[in-house]
């Protein structure tokens, strides 16, 4: 399976573009139902995180909707027709108790979700959700009953903040859940370990071997618990001993490990015989399901992108790491701002990556092409790749549509909601460098999913004059007219410094034209990505085979 980023919903594309049985590991990070609206933030002038954002995504739900597609009824009606007869008594149930609510829409679009998830899952298969308290003792009893009770493993508690909030009549919440689910008792898991400093291995090992120099520490060869060799006898150096606590080894295995180290056993006080644990074969302590040590991410933290509900890097490495191999697929349906897909790539998987906003899609290509250098191979589904397609994104969703235009100059999007910006006259920012002092530059960009015309030409010209901008770009959906190109022609020229080079000092980008002429705007730029969305760290790529690790 080649590497894939959809846009779109997810659950028409997982019914409509993913096959039964094709995924081994699912992490899914959905809306919690917050009641939120949750907003990117861009870079400044500086390249710093800025004030200036714009909604990613609003996490209200609602139980009629008049896009049927998305409709929380109809949808509970189809799941009284082809859910689970189990899953079917529990949502009626929910339903009877909670009636058409918030809550029971975002209930009613997750089991649908979910069910199409276990379908995709190998029977190998794990899934992790992400959740909070809002909806997690909810969520929980729809996991039980889709994927059984007996595939539920563990409840990972996840502390995802350092500081403390504003909460005054409650204790302040610092954790996140994970549930984790596979689909049968035949499911991958990769053991994980905390390795220990140099201080915490001086501590736990602290003597050392005179036949080697090897630092270790000692254990009971007796083992209380192995009642089933109570009362036997061991063989070991020379010495036979019985004991009435039981053996940790068999006496085979105590052979075999003489043999194989005669210094591995040891008498102390007595006749009481211990093994040792060298520090050099030792991993760490084995990860619980109480997750510390992953920090949550800093207003500073490198890996930071500015979008809302950015979960780290490690989290995901863990839970990849844990739960698949190299060459195996993960599947992330709530994309965002692409966590999930850069760790899989990096640590050798392919990956499935959905998002539903055109601007998620825009920042994953943007953080995928700094992480691995353009060497990331994936395809782009959902998004445009012709001019009918761009002509139905704008009839369908004018917001969207304007996402979309957006990124065909990778200019940050401006404005928080469909309404502000729109009395400036502006939709998008470009930015650029092009004096010795590096001074950013801007061109404005605007965007017209609907009729246009000389007077939308003028207006840009205004909107490039009050702002002090360098350039203005508007962006058409049909071709443009000879009377509006001799409007943009009265603007004149933006003459670059560094470039030493004029650029039409208003362009008109017809989406027309982009498709059937391949027309591109010209604006200056250093590198092939976009200076508005923050640069994403490098990654490198793991290899290499899993080591084993040893248990004390």
């Amino acid at each position: 399976m080649e590497n894939k980023l959809y846009y779109g919903d997810n659950l028409k594309i997982m019914r409509e573009s993913i096959p039964d049985e094709s995924v081994d590991l699912v992490y899914i990070d959905p809306p919690f139902n917050s009641q939120a609206t949750y907003n990117m933030l861009f870079r400044d002038e500086s390249g710093r995180l800025a004030p200036s954002q714009v909604q990613a995504f609003s996490d209200t739900w609602h139980w009629k909707c008049e896009d049927e597609q998305f409709s929380a009824e109809a949808q509970y009606e189809e799941l009284q027709k082809i859910a689970p007869d189990s899953v079917v008594r529990l949502i009626e149930g929910l339903y009877e108790f909670m009636g058409p609510c918030s809550m029971m829409a975002y209930l009613v679009m997750m089991t649908t979700r979910l069910l199409e998830l276990k379908r995709v899952m190998k029977s190998t298969a794990s899934l992790y959700l992400h959740c909070d308290a809002t909806a997690s003792h909810y969520l929980k009893h729809l996991l039980d009953r889709i994927f059984g009770l007996q595939n539920f493993h563990n409840e990972i508690i996840w502390k995802r903040t350092l500081g403390h909030h504003l909460a005054t009549r409650r204790f302040d919440v610092m954790v996140d859940s994970i549930f984790f689910y596979s689909k049968s008792d035949d499911y991958t898991f990769n053991r994980q370990f905390h390795q220990l400093s140099d201080t915490e291995i001086k501590k736990k090992f602290p003597y050392i071997e005179e036949e080697t120099g090897r630092r270790y520490t000692h254990y009971h060869l007796e083992q209380p618990q192995n009642v089933g060799s109570k009362g036997e006898t061991r063989n070991i150096l020379g010495k036979t001993i019985s004991t009435e606590q039981g053996w940790r080894w068999t006496q085979e295995t105590i052979d075999r490990r003489l043999t194989e180290n005669p210094h591995l056993i040891l008498f102390t006080g007595g006749d009481r015989p211990r093994y040792k644990v060298y520090a050099d074969e030792y991993e760490g302590r084995k990860i619980s399901n109480l997750w510390t040590d992953i920090q949550p991410l800093g207003s500073m933290a490198a890996e930071r992108m500015g979008y809302p509900t950015q979960k780290p890097f490690a989290l995901l490495k863990r839970i990849i790491e844990t739960s698949s191999n190299p060459g195996d697929t993960v599947l992330d349906p709530f994309c965002g701002c692409g966590t999930t897909i850069e760790a899989a790539e990096a640590l050798g998987r392919k990956w499935l990556g959905i998002d539903i906003t055109h601007l998620a899609i825009t920042a994953i290509g943007s953080r995928l092409e700094d992480a691995f250098s353009g060497k990331c191979l994936y395809k782009t589904e959902g998004i445009p790749q012709d001019y009918p397609s761009a002509q139905f994104l704008a009839g369908k969703d004018a917001y969207q549509f304007q996402f979309w235009a957006l990124s065909l100059v990778k200019a940050q999007p401006l404005g928080g909601d469909k309404k502000k910006g729109k009395d400036r006259g502006i939709d998008g920012i470009y930015r650029f460098k092009d004096e010795e002092k590096r001074k950013l530059k801007i061109a404005i960009i605007s965007v017209k999913s609907g009729k246009t015309g000389p007077v939308h030409v003028r207006e840009l010209k205004g909107t490039v004059e009050r702002e002090k901008a360098a350039m203005g770009i508007l962006i058409t959906l049909d071709t443009l007219t000879p009377e509006m190109e001799r409007e943009a022609a009265t603007a004149g020229y933006y003459e670059s410094v560094v470039f030493d080079k004029k650029f039409p000092k208003i362009q008109i980008l017809s989406v027309r034209d982009y498709f059937e002429k391949d027309k591109r705007a010209h604006l200056p730029q250093f590198t092939k990505r976009a200076l508005s969305y923050k640069e994403a760290p490098k990654v490198k790529k793991e290899t290499g085979k899993k080591q084993n690790h040893l248990e004390i």
